[in-house]
């Protein structure tokens, strides 16, 4: 069946990758899958920032995406986190998700080495010309430092395979200036929980999430509410989720999701150097939280 730019929508769970003494546990990422879809979830992201990927080797990340796919099984999109600062990896990486069977990748910016824009435009320019496989953007210029313009993304929504992006700047202008920019098929995905709600009502067609890990119920009833237009229900469902959003970004992430998550035993609370698991102040938080929201084991 051919790919559907239209099916990246809704809650997408920037997944967590569980760890059991060190390495990545296999079963606990199948069932977590699993569940995701059970819930309602309507995409999948293996490999992204919650997921750990700055430290999985090759040959892991690989596999979390290989595991993904398999279990899901062509129920839900998997965009699989495939960029790098290096566009030689970000190339492997995505050639990867393609063999594999993912129906998308996430490539981000180029990190540390801040590239300027003709260096961003030129970096996701020969991967989408490398690999023929639909590639959201990742804009987040709090941790790449950089930020891809506006106009950088224009240039680049004319590259046919590049369909959108992942939106973590925060900044509610930018949907409505990338529509005007870059057409009304270019895909607007939120990549933050707590401004999800003004980026769908300002023309967003879903959000890359940290929570829905933990509440994927709650985020896929939340993006089901705005998709319609009932922004009544779905402010109901902000409110009721914004105490969490806020306590998964306590301390550095994924540590405190990945605590949230050993609450609901759905994997240890266990994260690689140099991240640290949650501290007990976060922890007594991130309690309070949940119980605000009404998410139980």
């Amino acid at each position: 069946m051919a790919f559907a730019r239209e099916s990246i929508k809704g809650s997408i769970p920037a997944l967590i990758t569980p760890m059991q003494d060190g390495k990545v546990d296999e079963r606990a990422f199948r069932s977590l899958v699993a569940w995701q879809i059970e819930q309602g979830s309507h995409g999948l992201v293996p490999c992204g920032t919650t997921g750990e990927s700055p430290t999985l080797s090759h040959e892991e990340h690989m596999r979390v995406v290989e595991i993904c796919v398999d279990e899901a099984n062509g129920r839900v999109p998997v965009i699989a986190g495939a960029g790098s600062n290096s566009t030689s990896e970000a190339i492997m990486l995505s050639r990867h998700a393609k063999k594999v069977g993912a129906d998308a990748v996430l490539s981000v910016t180029g990190y540390y080495n801040r590239p300027s824009q003709e260096g961003l435009y030129r970096h996701f320019a020969a991967v989408a010309e490398a690999v023929d496989i639909p590639i959201l953007l990742y804009n987040i210029p709090g941790r790449a430092i950089v930020d891809i313009s506006v106009e950088t993304m224009a240039r680049l929504s004319r590259i046919a395979n590049i369909i959108g992006v992942k939106d973590a700047t925060a900044n509610l202008m930018r949907p409505t200036r990338e529509r005007a920019a870059c057409g009304k098929n270019w895909r607007l995905i939120s990549g933050e929980d707590g401004t999800a709600l003004g980026y769908m009502a300002h023309g967003g067609h879903g959000c890359i999430s940290v929570t829905a890990n933990i509440a994927p119920r709650l985020c896929a009833d939340f993006q089901n509410a705005c998709m319609k237009g009932d922004f009544q229900t779905a402010l109901t469902l902000q409110d009721r989720l914004m105490p969490v959003h806020d306590a998964m970004f306590i301390e550095p992430s994924p540590a405190p999701v990945k605590f949230a998550a050993s609450l609901l035993g759905i994997c240890r609370d266990e994260v690689r150097l140099p991240l640290v698991p949650a501290t007990e102040p976060a922890r007594a938080t991130i309690r309070a939280a949940l119980a605000s929201a009404g998410i139980k084991p």
